[in-house]
């Protein structure tokens, strides 16, 4: 099993335990767009109490490779809808995850087809 499997694994493991409903196949296409990143363990997950950490998913992927126009009121709303999603309590709140519940929120599946 490679390094890229045992993350994937990893990640639809996680989306059962969290119940955040998401397709397997969609979990490997988000995590195979975020590259290398899912190696580095500071980049692999999202920290929701860190307020740069958020912009930068709402410049980078909401507004760069999603494409939304939404005001920033409604995009930080969104983020902090899928930070309440996966738990206060979880502190690992995986990027691939939090991605494709960001995409499959806004209708944006396609961006990963």
């Amino acid at each position: 099993m490679s390094k890229r499997d045992e993350k994937i694994a990893l990640y639809t493991e996680a989306n059962v335990k969290l119940g955040l409903g998401l397709d397997d196949d969609f979990i490997v296409k988000v995590t195979v767009g975020l590259g290398p990143s899912i190696y580095n363990k500071d980049a692999e997950c999202i920290a929701c109490s860190d307020s740069s950490e958020l912009d930068t998913v709402r410049k980078n992927f909401l507004q760069k490779k999603l494409g939304l126009t939404d005001s920033d009121e409604e995009l930080n709303a969104a983020i902090a809808k899928v930070c309440q999603t996966m738990g206060s309590s979880n502190r690992t709140k995986y990027r691939a995850l939090f991605y494709a519940l960001l995409a499959k929120a806004y209708g944006k599946e396609s961006v990963y087809a």
